[in-house]
């Protein structure tokens, strides 16, 4: 499969380090499957701890294939920073969705969802789910 109707991944983190190795993780655990478009978008435009609305819209719009856009955060203003994006409707593609999900865990399950080329609602169902995985 090409990966031209994958859903997209973006993975907003107050750090860019975080949100590149997650991101990393991720797609290296998906193996020879189809290249899913992931996209890290962390910390500040300057290099800082923090979000940054800028760096979400470019992560989303450099993943959109028109399959839909799955967005997983770490916290607070991660959250808070796609939460007032969504609700201005005009500068994320359309279908892009906020998916509560654990962050690593849900990041590698929606990765791995998408590359079998399921649709956005299944995306992120896997990455919910993956709140129930016990380590213990």
């Amino acid at each position: 499969m090409s990966d031209d109707r994958l859903v997209g991944i973006v993975l907003v983190s107050h750090s860019a380090t975080v949100a590149a190795a997650v991101a990393e993780l991720a797609q290296g655990l998906v193996g020879g499957g189809p290249h899913v478009p992931v996209a890290p978008a962390g910390g500040t435009e300057g290099g800082g701890l923090g979000t940054s609305s800028e760096l979400v819209v470019a992560a989303a719009a450099s993943v959109d294939r028109g399959a839909g856009v799955a967005v997983l955060t770490d916290l607070g203003s991660a959250v808070l920073t796609v939460k007032a994006l969504l609700a201005e409707g005009d500068e994320l593609p359309d279908d892009t969705r906020l998916v509560d999900a654990p962050f690593v865990e849900g990041a590698v399950a929606a990765v791995v969802t998408a590359a079998t080329g399921a649709d956005l609602d299944a995306v992120a169902a896997a990455a919910a789910e993956a709140y129930s995985y016990r380590k213990a």
